[in-house]
């Protein structure tokens, strides 16, 4: 009991500080969202697309992270969109909000091979807060450190910035995230001033020779951060089945690890979606591997969305690699 009871005390540690560099992804991006890891995407596909995300980590434990977020864009020419994103984090007693504004241009490198560049740069503004409110006293610590009466509170701004290549039904998409540094706060000596880490998200539609309406995509998603090197790498795949509507259901499964460790995944589970006359859910559930397993659940999230207002566009540029064959 002692060992885990320092394994949490380390974990929690550690997320608060990460909480600030980076919102945890798990798989939302994976419920035909890729614009949660780019603002290289938005514009893509229909017209205007809304989602809105919901996730529970390690359900069983008390006061575990717990996260919901809003994702929105569109496109204002035949070649350029906009997106918007927000979202809240909780992560036992620190608090995250914020809000995200992108803006995403589409090239046509060649018509005839269907290669395209989108470049993407996104502005956002973070609110971070530890609730002292809901500090309690313990056998350990009878009194509360009197010190702490005000609301520790700040507040940060930072741009990412991205570029995507797609040539037929390959996509590839590079993110620096948050690339400018951050003034050290008064909460800890240790708080890391570099908030910078890439994103490498790529993968491939492979379409059934026998069948058109069914495809399979494998697709790889990197993270590193910069100030300290650590990096995981997802492996996904996605089986795909779509009708004479444009209608479509998807199952799939997600594998996490640490680069340095890929026979011991961080997390590992099924997931699946469906779209029907434009409205969309997806459910994805992740079962942490760890010496954590043993105390919960699980990590669930939930997706609903909407897909409205649909019209091509003139440049085949904003269209997706699904999207090309049923629209």
């Amino acid at each position: 009991m002692k060992k885990f009871t320092l394994y949490i005390l380390l974990l929690v540690f550690s997320k608060s500080f990460a909480q600030e560099l980076n919102l945890p992804v798990f798989t939302q991006y994976l419920a035909d969202n890729a614009f949660v890891i780019s603002p290289t995407y938005a514009g893509i596909g229909d017209n205007f697309r809304i989602r809105a995300n919901g996730l529970t980590q390690w359900v069983g434990i008390k006061n575990a992270p717990d996260n919901q977020s809003l994702y929105a864009d569109f496109r204002i020419s035949n070649r350029s969109a906009v997106g918007i994103s927000a979202y809240n984090d909780r992560n036992g007693n620190t608090r995250q909000k914020g809000l995200k504004l992108s803006f995403a241009h589409h090239l046509t490198l060649n018509y005839t091979t269907k290669s395209f560049l989108s470049f993407g740069i996104s502005y956002n503004i973070n609110a971070f807060r530890i609730a002292i409110e809901n500090f309690n006293t313990t056998d350990d610590i009878p009194i509360v450190d009197p010190s702490i009466v005000d609301d520790r509170s700040t507040s940060n701004s930072n741009f990412d910035v991205g570029i995507l290549y797609r040539y037929k039904d390959f996509y590839i998409s590079f993110n620096a995230n948050n690339i400018l540094g951050k003034d050290i706060d008064q909460f800890f000596e240790e708080e890391p001033s570099k908030l910078l880490n890439y994103q490498l998200y790529t993968g491939y539609v492979f379409t059934n020779p026998y069948n058109k309406k069914i495809e399979y995509e494998p697709s790889l998603f990197y993270q590193r951060f910069d100030s300290d090197g650590r990096s995981s790498t997802d492996l996904n795949f996605k089986y795909r089945k779509w009708n004479r509507d444009g209608d479509y259901y998807w199952i799939g499964g997600s594998y996490r690890f640490l680069n340095d460790q890929f026979f011991k995944p961080l997390n590992v589970g099924p997931m699946a979606g469906i779209m029907h006359n434009g409205l969309y859910f997806a459910y994805a559930y992740q079962l942490t591997i760890n010496d954590l397993s043993r105390f919960n659940s699980g990590t669930h999230v939930i997706t609903i969305g909407i897909d409205f207002m649909q019209g091509a566009s003139n440049c085949p540029c904003t269209q997706g690699t699904s999207w090309r064959k049923y629209r």
